[in-house]
Parts: C-alpha cells; structure tokens; sequence
C-alpha cells in the first residue's frame, strides 16, 4: 500500500497543473454553482407560492432577492456557458479519440468561444438599470 504523499500549502498552492487543471476545477465549480441555482430557484418558489402573505413569502422575496442580484446573474451566465462548452469539448474529445493530439488547441478555442459569449452579456448585466 502505498503512503500518503505530505503536501504542504505552499507546495500545494505551487502546483502547475496548468490549463487542463484549471479547466477540471473551473468545471467542478460551475457544476456546484448550477445545481445551488437551481435548488435555491426550486425552493424560493416552493415559498413562493406556499401560504400566500405568510411567513414563507417573506422567505420567498429574501431568496429572489439573492438569485435576481447581478452578482448572482453574472456567476450563473458564467457556470452555464463554461459548464457548457467544457462539456462539449470533453465530449467531442471523447467522441473522437484521435483528436486528444489537438488538446491544447480545443482548449483554446473553448477559451476563444468563452470569453465573447461571457463578456459581452456579463457587462450588459453590469451596466443595466435596476428595473
């Protein structure tokens, strides 16, 4: 059996896992942030409509407050459109065996489709007026 190896933190943080490491921890990270969306979406709307003018609409104003906020709408575009397009790279990846050679390259194009589709509506959701 073998030993557990002894890291230590700034040994941990110096880690050079580079791209493909990031994206693994970017994609485990938006896959947590889609399912918290959806479970606090689900249960604000349970209270929602729960008992009408009772204690649960408050409950139910409080967690649409969060999810309508732009910083929560900003981090939800995010989670989807990586989630997305990392998935489908892996996918294709996987679909197609050969193309493991051009790993690096589907990253950048994954980079190239993310940053446009993120930024232009990330900033549309920053500047827009509270309606």
């Amino acid at each position: 059996m073998s030993k557990l190896a002894r890291v230590t933190l700034p040994q941990a943080l110096n880690y050079r896992g580079g791209q493909p490491m990031a994206a693994w921890l970017l994609h485990r990270i938006s896959g947590i942030g889609i399912v918290l969306f959806v479970g606090l979406h689900l249960f604000g709307g349970f209270f929602l409509y729960a008992i009408e003018g009772g204690p649960t609409s408050a409950a139910a104003n409080w967690l649409t407050d969060i999810y309508v906020s732009k910083p929560v709408q900003i981090f939800v575009l995010f989670a989807m459109l990586w989630h997305g397009l990392n998935g489908l790279r892996i996918i294709v990846l996987d679909m197609w065996p050969a193309l493991h050679r051009f790993h690096r390259e589907a990253m950048w194009v994954q980079w190239a489709l993310f940053l446009p589709s993120f930024l232009l509506p990330a900033l549309l959701i920053a500047t827009s007026a509270k309606i």
